[in-house]
């Protein structure tokens, strides 16, 4: 399909270019034609007036576990490790891949409405999550969740070499859930695989301090600097959460292109802590932005992490300039996908997927038009969301999901499981 977004402020989010006012033409779900204002061509199956609302890149949503949707609210106000084993753990013993697929697809729906494009995504049933993904024509690159209770080597594996096979919306990554929750023998392991592949590695990473203590008590080192001392990250990859770091992992980090996903709402709501953003840009390690899953978060809001982001580091620094909006709206959308893999996804360029967002500026959070692109991380929200485009096709449009979504069956399935699993 041919669609022609025109009248339009665009922000590509290319290094040093400036909004500027013309039209972007998709045609097979790539960016087709970008730049000025063109006489117009009837050949457009679908031509839309933009009326000086704001293009950009979607959202990347670099950390999540969709799945968890039904978990929303069920345990509030608990710190992480009574919220794991007390009430998350227990629940999830009793998931179905059925249950995962509708519950995947409740995330996707709020994705949709928060203007993000693609997410990063863990959980437990990679093969369930595939279809739901596939299902919802959303863009996710999976992650392997590995520990001592779920997944395995070989399923890592598989999966891998399944879902990085020619499917344009499906991605998979090497990964396991978090050197706490998985054994030596498991980890040595799965590093030899990804050296295997010459692959990066994700996991969870120093997101609490008690998590570090209880590394160096096991190792006699931080974890970061245990997994880099068995080789996990010789091949670049990638940490959610990063709260506590050290100088010297971080060193590591740079060296091995480690990405950092920092996750501020889920931190700040479990009392975690604030990850060290500005040290991180100082250093030269590039940032990207997730959600978390939404039983910790519970909100799976890209416009609220933006401005955590830049608040927190703020108040942690006690200096009001430091980690600039732009810096942040980079990594929201280009570093998200740098971090996923996702190369073709990051800006708005001739010949990239044509995954893009429309940004309502006729609402009174948006004005006056002074600065537009800091003016999203601080006064922005996902009511400004007035279009999201996932690879040429408009998914949400005006409040209203399109590409035959029904959002009240959605509803009513995953309000189905939870009075199965929890009652």
């Amino acid at each position: 399909m041919k669609i022609r977004l025109h009248n339009a402020r665009i922000l590509t989010m290319v290094d040093n270019e400036d909004i500027f006012i013309g039209e972007i033409h998709v045609n097979d779900g790539k960016i087709e034609y970008i730049g000025p204002a063109l006489d117009e061509d009837a050949s457009f199956d679908e031509s839309i007036d933009c009326n000086l609302n704001l293009l950009m890149p979607g959202f990347k949503n670099a950390h999540t576990h969709s799945g968890m949707s039904v978990l929303r609210s069920l345990a509030d106000d608990l710190p992480l490790d009574k919220w794991l084993n007390e009430s998350i753990f227990p629940v999830e013993a009793k998931m179905s891949e059925d249950d995962i697929y509708e519950m995947s697809k409740l995330s996707v729906l709020e994705y949709l409405t928060s203007g993000i494009t693609a997410c990063f995504d863990m959980y437990l049933t990679p093969s369930s999550i595939y279809d739901s993904m596939k299902d919802m024509n959303f863009r996710c690159v999976q992650c392997g969740g590995m520990n001592n209770f779920s997944q395995s080597i070989e399923l890592i594996e598989d999966c891998y070499n399944k879902y990085n096979d020619n499917e344009d919306l499906q991605n998979f990554r090497i990964g396991f859930h978090a050197e706490y929750t998985t054994n030596e023998e498991l980890l040595k392991k799965l590093s030899l695989l990804a050296n295997k592949y010459k692959a990066p590695v994700f996991t969870h990473l120093s997101e609490t301090k008690s998590e570090v203590d209880g590394c160096i008590e096991r190792y006699g080192m931080t974890p970061l600097k245990y997994l880099d001392s068995i080789g996990m990250f010789n091949y670049g990859g990638g940490i959610f959460h990063g709260v506590y770091v050290t100088d010297e992992e971080m060193d590591i980090m740079k060296e091995k292109n480690i990405f950092v996903v920092t996750n501020p709402g889920s931190n700040s709501k479990l009392a975690s802590g604030i990850a060290p953003i500005s040290k991180y840009l100082e250093k030269g390690i590039k940032v990207a932005i997730g959600t978390d899953g939404p039983a910790s978060n519970n909100c799976l809001d890209m416009f609220r992490e933006m401005f955590l982001v830049t608040g927190l580091a703020k108040i942690k620094d006690m200096d009001a300039s430091s980690v600039d909006a732009l810096e942040v709206l980079k990594m929201a959308t280009v570093n998200g996908a740098h971090t996923m893999g996702l190369d073709d996804s990051d800006v708005l360029a001739k010949g990239k997927n044509a995954d893009i967002i429309m940004i309502n500026l006729k609402m009174p959070n948006m004005q006056p038009i002074n600065n537009i692109a800091k003016n999203i991380v601080y006064s922005g929200s996902k009511a400004n969301v007035k279009m999201t485009m996932i690879n040429g096709k408009i998914m949400y449009m005006d409040g209203k999901f399109l590409n035959g979504i029904d959002e009240d069956y959605i509803y009513n399935k995953v309000s189905a499981i939870k009075d199965k699993l929890i009652g």
